[in-house]
């Protein structure tokens, strides 16, 4: 029997370790799968996703580290899962995405020789500002088995001298939840709740810092939004980081009534707004490859993105910055200027299935 443990930390990687989860127990008797939660982004909202929505067991161990600074939270993480690792000596550790759970537990296990598996490898937005990005190269460099979601993950760590036979491309675990929880999406209220009209509203989520920390730049993103609001209604799911930026600039009253500013969404209601959103603005990884997948056009603003293919192959405009750009490009959409896109490679709800498979051969 095979000790598995997968790493959840901040709210995306419940959806890429639902799928494995689901994968691993085909070989029930063989692999024995446990979840540890580090708690990195912790709240009550959260934790109804991960147990009602995804249809996933209780975590087998919850770290509990909360917020705090980038080396706060990653050494918080190291001692506490040190402890995990420590006890249950188990055969992999499965990391996903690039938050600071992602790098701290492979430094952990890779430090006690446990092999471990990175889950959305190789993905580079070739900035190095953002943490995100140093976690991503740091883990691809210390994990054994690299699973990769498109073609730039292969270029990427073939360009940065990665062994062939540690790197697979399997598709994208992500779109393997969508595919999973589309028809419990197409049954959510949402819409109604909100009276949203499919495909005549617009979807926002933005929090990058580079958006939203500064005081001028989040006057001109609200004076953006106000614009759009003007053509279409305009959904708006606040990150708590936007809002207590909006509250401490005094910039909280200066939204259009167009504009319905929630607290965020869970999992199944968020990919309802997705699916039936004429149009999403987003600074999010995530979201540019879910809206790829179902065909929902999608400007990204910022200067880089770790997911290529959603540009080269599906719906996603990147943008930038410039949010005369950005208004430019969305009243085009607005107007009946779609990007036509397709579904990339191996994004067909099976990549958590082919990981499994390949794990198993290998331990």
């Amino acid at each position: 029997m095979k000790k598995i443990i997968s790493v959840v930390g901040a709210r995306p990687n419940f959806m890429k370790v639902a799928p494995l989860h689901k994968a691993f127990q085909k070989y029930n008797g063989t692999v024995k799968h446990l979840i540890c939660h580090t708690g990195q982004h912790y709240d009550e909202k959260m934790s109804k996703v991960f147990f009602d929505e995804l249809e996933l067991p209780k975590p087998d161990f919850y770290l509990g580290v909360g917020s705090g600074s980038h080396a706060e939270q990653t050494a918080k993480v190291m001692i506490e899962f040190e402890k995990v690792l420590l006890q249950e000596k188990p055969d992999l550790v499965i990391v996903v995405g690039d938050v600071n759970s992602t790098i701290a537990c492979s430094l952990v296990a890779a430090k006690l020789n446990i092999r471990t598996a990175h889950v959305e490898a190789g993905l580079r937005s070739f900035d190095r500002r953002m943490p995100e990005e140093i976690n991503r190269l740091l883990t691809d460099s210390i994990s054994d088995f690299l699973f990769v979601t498109e073609q730039s993950g292969l270029d990427n760590l073939k360009h940065e001298g990665v062994a062939d036979e540690k790197v697979f491309l399997t598709g994208n675990v992500m779109i393997d939840s969508l595919v999973s929880y589309m028809p419990k999406a197409q049954k959510s209220c949402i819409l109604d709740d909100y009276k949203l009209t499919k495909d005549n509203f617009i979807l926002v989520t933005l929090h990058r810092p580079s958006n939203v920390d500064d005081k001028d730049d989040l006057r001109k993103l609200i004076h953006l939004l106000n614009t759009l609001a003007e053509r279409r209604k305009l959904m708006f799911p606040i990150h708590p980081r936007t809002r207590n930026n909006m509250i401490s600039f005094g910039l909280q009253d200066t939204l259009s009534s167009n504009v319905i500013l929630t607290d965020p969404i869970g999992y199944i209601d968020f990919l309802a707004l997705t699916m039936n959103a004429e149009l999403i603005v987003t600074d999010s990884g995530g979201i540019q490859e879910e809206s790829t997948f179902l065909g929902v056009q999608c400007i990204t603003v910022r200067n880089n993105t770790e997911r290529p293919v959603t540009v080269t192959v599906g719906t996603n405009q990147l943008i930038g910055t410039d949010l005369a750009k950005v208004e430019e490009t969305a009243l085009r959409v607005l107007d009946g200027h779609k990007k036509q896109g397709s579904i990339p490679h191996l994004w067909d709800g099976h990549a958590a299935e082919r990981i499994a498979q390949i794990l198993l051969q290998k331990l």
